[in-house]
């Protein structure tokens, strides 16, 4: 195992356009792992058919806003304001302890939103330094600091687009398997019946 090691990047990025299925992978790679991941990821909140914010969820099931149409405050993208103290207390307390107890991290998503807490970019750079393996999500657009990230000489990145979904997530468990994070499938012949 430790040749596949040796190949298999330690940090695998997924990005691509919104609705691409980004947080669909990481979520599914994180509930094929069970309790051995750690992390986050976000999800959009919607009233009445129409997208009014996004909540961060961690990986033990805490809930809270990361961003609405309703908060006010200095941190905006677009029409959101962003719940710096609320991703914080969750989001951020999640990663921070995935750093320390679990085995793989979890991250979704390296995006503007998230950018302005100075303590997440701190737990993102933890993770780095820990040797774990880490499987985020990033924003498509540039970004220095997330360009400085993609560029990491153990960092993957994957375009995802609806054409490689399947592909990628292939990828995705190849890559978690290299790390002793998945059995190999069986490919032993079943009884019938």
């Amino acid at each position: 195992m430790l040749t596949n090691l040796k190949k298999s990047p330690r940090i695998l990025l997924i990005s691509g356009r919104p609705g691409s299925g980004k947080t669909t992978l990481v979520a599914e790679a994180a509930a094929a792992v069970g309790g051995r991941a750690g992390g986050f990821y976000t999800r959009e909140v919607r009233a009445a058919g129409q997208r009014v914010g996004f909540e961060v969820v961690t990986l033990d099931g805490r809930q809270g806003r990361l961003a609405h149409v309703e908060v006010k405050g200095p941190y905006r993208v677009g029409k959101y304001g962003v719940d710096l103290e609320a991703f914080e207390a969750i989001g951020v307390d999640a990663l921070e302890r995935a750093v320390r107890e679990k085995e793989l991290i979890v991250i979704d998503e390296l995006g503007k939103m998230e950018l302005f807490s100075a303590r997440f970019r701190r737990a993102v750079e933890a993770a780095i330094k820990s040797g774990k393996p880490v499987l985020a999500t990033v924003m498509l657009t540039p970004h220095p600091w997330v360009d400085g990230l993609k560029a990491h000489p153990d960092a993957r990145l994957i375009l995802l687009t609806p054409e490689n979904r399947a592909q990628t997530r292939a990828e995705i468990g190849a890559w978690l398997r290299a790390w002793g994070l998945l059995a190999e499938p069986d490919s032993s012949p079943r009884p019938p019946g």
